[in-house]
């Protein structure tokens, strides 16, 4: 598993150099090159080396940080998230677009992704909807720039999978970064949570013994 997601990793940063490239070709043309782009070793939304996204760090590191990721367990009580009713927490068998509705359904769906050791999906989501929320453009920007580096930046251990097609656009919207800049990702990932792991969650012994925490009636109050 260590050499193919090396492998993967590797091919993922041949696409990025490219897609960087074409970037800083089109920077040039517009004679807004940056003057040490020639020295960037990775795109980031400045093309300069000063982020911290382009800090160098080996294959081995990022595997090991990947996998002492703490796993947390029991997510039956969505502690994180407020407690759902019987009847919310039935509607989300309905549709996935019920689940990311209520507050208590992303709650409860996020932390089966941590179980999953996916969460990132859903934390790249919800801070794209942040992002979405934001009118201030300096703003915008530093929330673009963290938003690249924490979940795009193939250096991240959160990096969140897309195909190349995705990355090309996000690489060209950079250049002016707008607060629907990862407009095209979100909804990639959206679809990936969707298909993937909304059924799993469905099927899951945690949203079953979340119901029947739910339909255990309330214990009688004690007499006065």
């Amino acid at each position: 598993m260590g050499s193919e997601r090396v492998e993967m990793r590797k091919r993922q940063m041949q696409v990025h150099q490219e897609a960087a490239a074409s970037v800083l070709q089109a920077r040039h043309r517009m004679g807004n090159t940056p003057t040490n782009a020639s020295n960037a070793c990775c795109f980031c939304w400045c093309c300069c080396c000063s982020c911290s996204c382009l800090t160098v760090r080996s294959e081995d590191e990022m595997i090991q940080r990947s996998t002492l990721e703490p796993r947390t367990e029991g997510t039956t009580n969505c502690e994180e998230s407020p407690r759902p009713t019987l009847e919310d927490a039935r509607s989300w068998t309905m549709s996935f677009e019920r689940v990311m509705k209520s507050a208590a359904g992303r709650g409860c769906f996020r932390q089966f992704l941590r179980t999953e050791f996916s969460e990132e999906n859903m934390m790249f989501w919800m801070a794209c909807e942040e992002l979405k929320k934001e009118t201030n453009k300096t703003v915008v920007e530093e929330k673009v720039r963290q938003i690249y580096e924490d979940f795009i930046s193939i250096l991240s251990p959160k990096e969140v999978s897309l195909d190349s097609r995705v990355r090309e656009v996000i690489n060209r919207n950079m250049l002016e970064p707008t607060s629907h800049t990862f407009e095209d990702a979100q909804q990639q990932i959206y679809t990936l949570m969707q298909r993937d792991s909304y059924p799993r969650f469905i099927n899951s012994s945690a949203y079953t013994e979340l119901m029947e925490s739910l339909e255990e009636p309330a214990p009688p109050r004690p007499a006065v």
